[in-house]
């Protein structure tokens, strides 16, 4: 009984080291197009559907910045991104996969 207990009790301390490990994953995404990029998706990378769109209402315009916090209590770096702009412009929608954590920003181009 008594060695079901120590088990148990390091299995939830093991899970818990485990969780507390997982930090936020904040990083700068600036437009560096002339468009508006209207929506943005992150997901980690081996995950086959998309977040939800990060700006919410939100848009980025042509030359602005925004820092992005994905708090989603993963510990991975890995996210595949995907761009999508306004309808006005002549920019396909774009997707690309980077370590976020290394980076620290993101410039979207043309």
């Amino acid at each position: 009984m008594r060695f079901t207990q120590f088990a148990l009790a390091a299995a939830t301390t093991l899970l818990l080291a485990g969780v507390s490990h997982a930090e936020d994953l904040k990083f700068t995404l600036k437009n560096g197009t002339k468009s508006t990029l209207t929506r943005f998706y992150t997901s980690p990378v081996g995950v086959n559907d998309w977040e939800d769109d990060v700006f919410g209402k939100d848009v980025l315009e042509p030359g602005e910045s925004i820092d992005i916090t994905i708090a989603d209590g993963r510990s991975v770096c890995k996210y595949d991104m995907r761009f999508e702009f306004s309808e006005d412009s002549n920019l396909d929608t774009t997707e690309d996969t980077q370590d976020l954590c290394e980076l620290g920003a993101y410039t979207i181009h043309e």
